[in-house]
């Protein structure tokens, strides 16, 4: 009888591993939604703000608060985000990538049977 619960609890052992790889990856996956959407969206004032003068007013979010500014402050600021959101994205692309890695050798070395268990 003891030598079915060692196999049970190893089962129970390689599932909440691998639930914890999927819940990760599924996280990583969330999070590189939410950067693209938010890169997406500063591209999209970047370019309505393109073609407009320069001193034109225009009103910007910060921290909640909504700031009146010009389009020639507003640009340099939009511009330096949107490479940093392209930075946190390649980053987390990355990431992702490197966990599935990390998942798919898991399943290699845990879930193949070895030669002492066969």
């Amino acid at each position: 009888m003891a030598s079915q619960a060692v196999p049970a609890k190893r089962q129970q052992d390689l599932q909440l591993q691998y639930t914890t790889y999927k819940n990760t990856l599924q996280q990583i996956a969330q999070k590189i939604g939410d950067v693209e959407q938010e890169a997406e969206e500063h591209k999209l004032v970047l370019e309505t703000l393109g073609p407009l003068p320069e001193d034109r007013k225009c009103f910007r979010m910060i921290n909640g608060v909504l700031v009146e500014r010009t389009v020639k402050d507003i640009v340099p600021a939009l511009q330096t985000n949107a490479e940093g959101l392209k930075k946190v994205l390649d980053d987390l692309v990355k990431q992702y990538k490197t966990k599935q890695e990390d998942l798919e050798k898991w399943k290699f070395h845990e879930l193949t049977p070895s030669a002492e268990e066969e």
